[in-house]
């Protein structure tokens, strides 16, 4: 083990990804220039490893960015294909190149220093944390270390399922596309016996376009399964194989848990992105909570705050996925069904504004009506009895919870 000192710095970014790299730019956007600050990551990311699909309203510092927007999308069901017009909302894609490149040179003008190599233990004495490598090597005494690697839940969940997809990026050789209209969700596909599943697809242009697989279910499916569910879904929408060439493919899997990811696990420790609490339990959507944090982290840092962002999303839409989560687990509602239904009675930009947490209570209200109440009700009675079990088995969070004195 070396006997060199770890770097002295202020802010160690733990991780490398998305999270990281928006963090970065937004550093450099708030005009935060007096922080020494370390990456420490394994991996030097660049290019197009992954793709992010969000919503929001025109405009911000993603705009430039985005490989493609929509002002409507199409859900598809059992009834036939539903035209959402979003407005004030679009629909939105980023590639992770642009993202990493920004990240780049948020870097250089921040004298940001990146230490290539794995991270091990974070010990965290209440006024430092020392980030040490796999091998124990102390690499980074800062100040405070925000945290973005990928961790499962602090202790399984009451419902642990995983948003798993592979997708298709394809160019055609003519026309095949409507480049003003993605495909949100497409339940056409056939049904896992416990879960769901639906396509969708993003296109670029008329020729260019992701075509994506994706089940919410327990558990990932073999390789070639994947393959062949996009190959069925391909046919499903009258694409010729011959016509397209596949360019790249993406893979991913993202839980799905009422599992709790506790946001601050010592005095100084900061989790962000999924560690963080961004994912949404009951959609897997994650991107637009990460991007908050990213912001208010960095707006907080330029006001001579501490790094904390607030929680991902309110706790009683936290209550609200438990029991959406049980109730399509346990088969109290059909998937599909569920989803068609929040859709054909809500504004498409409230079901879009719930699913990101931004809906007042009384929005909460109009969107849980539009379910099954009995089933749902089933369901909360079920989450109810889970949880008085657990707090009869689970000490009560510590001191990391809280911020220092």
């Amino acid at each position: 083990m070396s006997s060199a000192a770890p770097l002295d710095v202020d802010l160690a970014l733990v991780g490398g990804g998305g999270a990281a790299s928006l963090l970065l730019a937004a550093l450099d956007r708030h005009g935060v220039r007096d922080l020494r600050i370390a990456v420490v990551d394994p991996v030097h990311r660049r290019g197009q490893d992954r793709t992010w699909a969000f919503w929001g309203p025109p405009g911000g510092d993603l705009e430039p960015m985005l490989s493609a927007r929509w002002d409507r999308v199409e859900v598809i069901g059992r009834s036939g294909p539903r035209v959402l017009e979003l407005a004030p909302l679009r629909y939105a894609m980023l590639r992770s190149g642009p993202v990493y490149e920004r990240a780049a040179e948020a870097e250089r003008r921040l004298g940001v220093t990146r230490i290539v190599s794995p991270v091990g233990a974070l010990d965290d004495d209440g006024h430092r944390v020392l980030v040490r490598g796999a091998d124990n090597t102390p690499l980074v005494r800062a100040s405070w270390a925000l945290d973005s690697r990928p961790r499962r839940p602090d202790r399984p969940g009451r419902t642990n399922w995983l948003q798993h997809f592979r997708g298709w990026w394809v160019a055609a050789d003519a026309p095949m596309f409507d480049p003003d209209r993605a495909v949100l969700m497409d339940f056409r596909t056939p049904q896992p016996a416990r879960g769901l599943s639906f396509g969708y697809v993003l296109p670029v242009d008329s020729r260019y376009a992701l075509i994506e697989y994706t089940e919410f279910s327990a558990r990932p499916l073999a390789d070639g399964e994947y393959d062949a569910a996009l190959g069925a879904y391909r046919d499903l929408l009258g694409l010729d194989p011959a016509g397209f060439t596949v360019r790249e493919v993406e893979n991913g899997v993202i839980p799905m848990t009422d599992g709790p990811f506790r946001r601050r696990p010592s005095p100084r420790v900061v989790r962000l992105g999924t560690a963080g609490g961004a994912t949404r339990p009951s959609t897997g959507f994650t991107f637009a909570a990460m991007h908050r944090q990213a912001d208010q982290v960095a707006r907080s840092l330029a006001a001579g705050g501490p790094p904390v962002p607030a929680p991902a999303y309110p706790r009683r839409h936290l209550w609200m996925d438990a029991v959406a989560l049980r109730a399509l687990d346990r088969g109290l509602v059909d998937g599909p069904g569920f989803f068609e239904r929040l859709f054909d009675r809500n504004p498409a930009e409230r079901v879009l504004r719930f699913l990101d947490g931004a809906t007042t209570p009384a929005e909460d209200l109009a969107v849980m009506s539009s379910t099954r109440l009995v089933p749902m009700a089933t369901a909360a009675a079920g989450d109810t009895l889970g949880r008085l079990r657990a707090t009869r088995t689970v000490p009560p969070p510590g001191a990391g919870d809280r911020p220092p004195g």
